[in-house]
């Protein structure tokens, strides 16, 4: 029996915030767009969800903020860091847009909000449907085999099919681009759980503290939560499997800033976690195909740059390549440029994320800095630095010498 077929623009594999982007962004240019995505909306995934300025205003750029913010997410306009041997650290935005602050929201709402925007924008998104197969003529990709949770498969045509399907990404095994170009291990497992927050003096601050190796996080989120990360190192991931609930909280005792943080706070929920968080530059674009998001890209949560450039270069591709889409060789030539300036945009960063996410005590390096960041005159560099309006090497060129 023959399998029934469609013919898009663009298939987009994953609808999560680097499918939903890449297919707004699609739609918007007057392409026909289809998206599927295995999983039924809303549904969370394992993510640390905080966005600074910049992922706020990409958010923006594509719709979908007045439909986050819904969630009631507070608004997160200042920033705060403790170390050991350095004043606090109190920060604001440098605004980027006009978005002057950032946003911690729950998968479950943050990915719902995107899928909804890019339906408005005019894409299809089917839920519960997987890709198993591509279509090929010669070396180029011109389409799937899709399966979905009920019913049977179908072949889809397109003119590019975008992967947009995280880190074990089907789409980049089938390409041949599983194996990264570059990579680097990570140093520190990651564990979070949400808490119940009376401290309204605290809701508007994202915060971060460090005590000898370890590391933790308090933001506030939508649901009245309070989102608690821990990235201790990686070495001691087997205590937390051997007993996650009470390592997770004597890590949090460990903590004094985020102990006192969190006095009257009562935990949520299960405690989630994830142990291989290596970085990675995949081969993102070939014939007719392309890697966004956590498909072609990665870099340690540590610094929290993942949904924001998973909508960045999710938008990105399609102002790239929308108009290229009808000539396979021009639209090959914008693949690339597109996966060019990914890298280009994204490579400091991510040399800068593996530095911070080495599981190190803090050292006198690290207390320089926040030295540096906690006089009034340069501290929002530190957001700056997150929001991507400063690159490292800007920061550090602002740094006393000796």
């Amino acid at each position: 029996m023959a399998v029934p077929q469609e013919t898009v623009d663009v298939l987009v594999v994953g609808a999560r915030c680097a499918g939903s982007a890449a297919a707004v962004s699609f739609a918007r240019a007057g392409r026909s767009v289809l998206a599927v995505d295995a999983a039924r909306f809303p549904s969370s995934t394992i993510s640390t969800h905080l966005l600074w300025a910049g992922g706020v205003a990409e958010l923006e750029r594509l719709g979908a903020r007045a439909r986050v913010e819904a969630s009631g997410a507070p608004r997160l306009p200042i920033g705060y860091a403790g170390i050991p041997g350095a004043p606090p650290v109190r920060a604001t935005y440098t605004p980027v847009a006009g978005i002057d602050y950032g946003l911690c929201v729950r998968r479950k709402a943050l990915d719902a909000a995107l899928v909804a925007t890019a339906r408005a924008a005019g894409a299809e998104v089917r839920e519960q449907t997987r890709v198993t197969e591509l279509i090929r003529r010669g070396d180029r990709v011109v389409g799937v085999v899709a399966r979905p949770r009920r019913g049977r498969p179908y072949a889809v045509r397109a003119r590019l099919v975008v992967g947009a399907d995280g880190r074990r990404s089907t789409v980049a095994q089938l390409v041949g681009a599983a194996e990264p170009h570059t990579s680097n291990p990570n140093e520190r497992a990651c564990y979070y759980a949400y808490f119940t927050d009376p401290h309204r003096d605290w809701r508007a601050i994202a915060a971060q503290w460090r005590q000898d190796a370890e590391l933790g996080t308090a933001f506030p989120c939508d649901g009245g939560l309070t989102l608690v990360l821990l990235m201790p190192p990686l070495a001691r991931a087997p205590w937390f499997d051997t007993d996650r609930e009470g390592e997770y909280h004597r890590t949090i005792a460990a903590i004094p800033g985020l102990a006192a943080r969190l006095e009257g706070c009562t935990r949520v929920g299960r405690i989630l976690g994830a142990t291989d968080l290596s970085s990675y530059f995949r081969p993102s674009s070939g014939p007719g195909w392309a890697l966004v998001g956590d498909a072609g890209h990665f870099k340690d949560p540590i610094t929290a740059q993942g949904i924001r450039d998973a909508l960045r270069f999710g938008r990105l591709l399609a102002e790239h390549t929308a108009s290229s889409l009808d000539d396979p060789e021009r639209l090959d030539a914008a693949l690339t440029a597109w996966e060019r300036r990914r890298d280009d945009e994204c490579r400091e960063t991510y040399e800068w994320t593996n530095w911070v996410a080495r599981a190190e005590p803090v050292g006198p390096a690290d207390v320089a800095l926040y030295r540096h960041f906690a006089d009034p005159a340069h501290s929002h560099q530190l957001l700056d630095l997150h929001s991507r309006i400063l690159s490292p090497s800007q920061v550090l060129a602002t740094l006393p010498h000796g």
